[in-house]
């Protein structure tokens, strides 16, 4: 008779790697959600909204928040 392994395969991350992906890629959803939209459509017509602080500042600030916060996930060794 064969001997079954029993064991579970490992993922490659763990657990707290997987929720602190997931979280980064909300962040840098939302930069993303900040940056679109405030044009206008007629080229004539100045749009003052394209130059608001959310699309100048919080956006890029949160993109570049997620992308650090997911190189920390990468590299951050999970508790085993």
């Amino acid at each position: 008779m064969k001997e079954e392994n029993t064991q579970k395969p490992e993922f490659l991350f763990g657990k707290k790697n997987y929720i602190i992906m997931l979280i980064g890629l909300v962040v840098i959803a939302l930069g993303f959600i900040f940056m679109a939209g405030g044009g206008s459509d007629d080229p004539n017509v100045f749009n003052e909204e394209i130059y608001n602080w959310q699309r100048i500042r919080l956006a890029p600030t949160l993109v570049i928040l997620g992308l650090g916060i997911e190189i920390y996930a990468i590299l951050a060794n999970p508790n085993k």
